[in-house]
C-alpha cells in the first residue's frame, strides 16, 4: 500500500513538473525569450491567433462602458488607479506602498482594494450555502484593518499580503468586485482615499486619479495582446492615464517611448522613477544587511516573477556572483519538495554565502525552512527621477492639487 501511495506521489509529482516545464515554454514564447525552432514558432502562431479574439474582447467591453451601455459607480471619495497596460513585471507594488503610505502620513484614511490573484477563493457551495442562509454575498477578505495583518500571503495573494504587512495603519481588502469592496471600506472603516490596486482594466468602478504604469526596460513587449503578447489593452488606451509612471528607469531619456506615448496621450504627466533597493532584509528574522555585502559575494538566487531578468541584473550590477539561478513562473506557490530541492542544489556548490530571493517570493516561503546558507531578500523603494523632485511631491501634486488645478480629463477618468 506504501509503495502504491510513493508510486501515486511520484507519478503526481512528474506531471506538475511537466506542467510547469509547458507553461514555462508559453510564458517564453509569449516574453519573445524562445523565437526559433518549430515547436516555439507553432505555438507563437497559435498564440497569435487567440491574441485577434482577446482583442476583440477587449474593444467590445471597452464600448460597452464608453457608451454607457455598461455603467461605473462612483464611491464618492477620491479613488487612485494604479495599473498598467501589460501583465506583471512594471513594479507596480512599490508604487502602490509609496502612494499608501504618503497619503496616510498626510492623514489620509486610506484603503487598497485588490482582486487577489492567485488567493485562496471562497468555494462555490460554501458562497451558495452562505447566499442561502445569509442572503447576501461573502464580504471582502479583510487582509489588514489597519491595526493588524489578519490573513497570510496564501489566503490574501503576494502582494496583498507584503502591503499590509508594510503598512500599518492602512486597511487592505480583497475582493473581485472592487465596488463592494471599495463601499465596505468606506462605511466600516470610514475610509476617504481608496487606491485601486492593479486597476487599469476594472472599469465598474470610477476613479479620478488613473496612474499608468510603464515599464522602461520592457513597456509594450511585442506589440501583441494577450496571449501573444503582454498587452491587456491596445497602446492607443494610454490616452486614457492622468499620469504617466516610467519605472525602471536609468534615467536616460527614451525619446522613442516618448514619442509613441505622446502620441497617444499628448496631456499626461510623464514621471520617471527607479525601483532602487535599499538593503537586504534576512527571511524570518530582523537581521539587515546594507547592499555593500553583495559585493564580490557568491550567491545563489531563486525568483517567481513576471521579469527575473530584472531582479538578476540588479544583484549583479551590486557586485553580486551568481553562482547558481532558479527561476519559476509568476506568482508560483513554491512546494516543499521544490524548496528541499533548492537547497539540496545549493548545499552541493562550494562557498556560497547566502540565498537571495524577492520581497513577493520571500512571502511565500513556509516558516521554519532550514536552508544551507541564510536566505535574504532585496527590500525596493520607489526613487523618482524626473518629473518632480521626490515621490512625496509628486504625491502632493497629484492627489493634493490647487484648487482648479486638476485636469478635466481626471474628473471624468475610469
Amino acid at each position: 500500500m506504501n509503495a502504491l501511495k510513493e508510486k501515486l506521489s511520484q507519478i503526481q509529482e512528474n506531471l506538475t513538473v511537466l506542467g510547469n516545464t509547458f507553461a514555462q515554454f508559453v510564458v517564453d514564447v509569449v516574453y519573445d525569450r524562445r523565437r526559433h525552432g518549430r515547436a516555439a514558432e507553432t505555438m507563437a502562431k497559435m498564440l497569435f491567433v487567440l491574441s485577434h479574439l482577446f482583442h476583440g474582447i477587449v474593444r467590445v467591453r471597452w464600448y460597452l462602458y464608453e457608451n454607457r451601455i455598461l455603467r461605473n459607480t462612483p464611491l464618492g471619495c477620491l479613488v487612485v488607479v494604479v495599473g498598467n497596460l501589460t501583465v506583471g513585471g512594471t513594479g507596480k507594488t512599490p508604487v502602490v506602498e509609496k502612494f499608501a503610505r504618503t497619503l496616510r502620513d498626510r492623514g489620509r484614511k486610506v484603503a487598497i482594494l485588490s482582486r487577489g490573484y492567485k488567493s485562496k477563493n471562497e468555494g462555490l457551495p460554501r458562497k451558495l450555502w452562505r447566499k442561502f442562509t445569509h442572503g447576501e454575498a461573502a464580504p471582502p477578505k479583510i487582509v489588514s484593518d489597519g491595526e493588524s495583518v489578519l490573513l497570510d500571503s496564501e489566503v490574501a495573494g503576494d502582494e496583498p499580503y507584503m502591503l499590509a504587512r508594510n503598512l500599518p495603519g492602512v486597511v487592505v481588502l480583497c475582493d473581485k468586485n472592487r465596488v463592494t469592496a471599495g463601499s465596505y471600506a468606506i462605511r466600516e472603516f470610514g475610509c476617504d482615499t481608496l487606491i485601486l490596486d492593479d486597476g487599469f482594466q476594472y472599469l465598474p468602478l470610477k476613479g479620478r486619479l488613473n496612474l499608468l504604469l510603464v515599464d522602461k526596460t520592457n513597456p509594450f513587449g511585442n506589440q501583441h495582446l494577450l496571449p501573444r503578447g503582454i498587452l491587456r489593452e491596445p497602446i492607443q488606451h494610454l490616452s486614457r492615464a492622468s499620469y504617466i509612471l516610467l519605472t525602471k528607469s536609468d534615467g536616460v531619456r527614451d525619446e522613442n517611448l516618448l514619442e509613441l506615448i505622446r502620441e497617444h496621450n499628448s496631456s499626461a504627466e510623464i514621471i520617471e522613477c527607479a525601483h532602487k533597493p535599499q538593503f537586504l532584509q534576512a527571511f524570518g528574522s530582523d537581521e539587515q544587511l546594507p547592499l555593500e555585502a553583495l559585493e564580490g559575494t557568491s550567491i545563489a538566487a531563486f525568483s517567481g516573477i513576471a521579469t527575473p531578468e530584472s531582479f538578476e541584473n540588479m544583484l549583479r550590477k551590486h557586485g553580486a556572483q551568481i553562482h547558481y539561478n532558479k527561476r519559476f513562473l509568476d506568482h508560483h506557490r513554491f512546494s516543499d519538495h521544490e524548496i528541499e530541492a533548492i537547497f539540496r542544489e545549493v548545499a552541493e556548490l562550494e562557498d556560497l554565502s547566502m540565498i537571495v530571493t524577492t520581497e513577493k517570493d520571500a512571502v511565500r516561503l513556509a516558516e521554519g525552512v532550514k536552508p544551507p546558507v541564510p536566505i535574504f531578500y532585496l527590500r525596493l523603494e520607489i526613487d523618482i527621477l524626473s518629473g518632480h523632485e521626490d515621490f512625496e511631491a509628486a504625491v502632493a501634486r497629484i492627489c493634493f492639487p490647487r484648487q482648479g488645478s486638476v485636469k478635466n480629463s481626471t474628473e471624468s477618468g475610469v
